[in-house]
């Protein structure tokens, strides 16, 4: 039987980077975010978890909807996938790891097999549209 895990995600690239991150006692980096909490929209989930791992204020007005990703999810047993549903928003703040992050760091597309194999489709998307290098 087929199992899904359902995520939202912070899509964040500058100049042909992407914001990471690292969980603590972990070797692959993902793209910030979480599950949603029961009654909570995509939005409030995507607020409360970068506001929790990354320590700054995503602007609500700037949330777009960037795609839904699906693969293999990453340290889980075969046939469980995840679904990742991404956005791109701007932010208040400086940068900081919290809560279970224990790195933050701007990855490019050489660095593609650092991340799980939802991200990587992610990387894939950005590198076509010439966001990430």
């Amino acid at each position: 039987m087929l199992t899904t895990i359902d995520k939202i995600a912070w899509v964040y690239t500058e100049d042909g980077r992407i914001l990471c991150a690292r969980s603590k006692g972990k070797d692959t980096y993902y793209i910030p975010g979480g599950k949603r909490e029961p009654g909570e929209s995509d939005a409030e989930a995507l607020l409360r978890e970068v506001r929790e791992e990354l320590s700054v204020a995503l602007k609500p007005d700037t949330i777009s909807l960037y795609g839904i990703f699906e693969a293999e999810a990453h340290g889980k047993t075969e046939g469980v996938q995840v679904k990742m549903t991404c956005y791109c928003a701007e932010f208040e703040g400086s940068l900081s790891p919290a809560a279970e992050i224990e790195e933050i760091c701007w990855l490019n597309y050489r660095d593609r097999d650092r991340v799980s194999a939802v991200s990587q489709l992610i990387f894939d998307q950005l590198h076509k549209q010439d966001r990430l290098i």
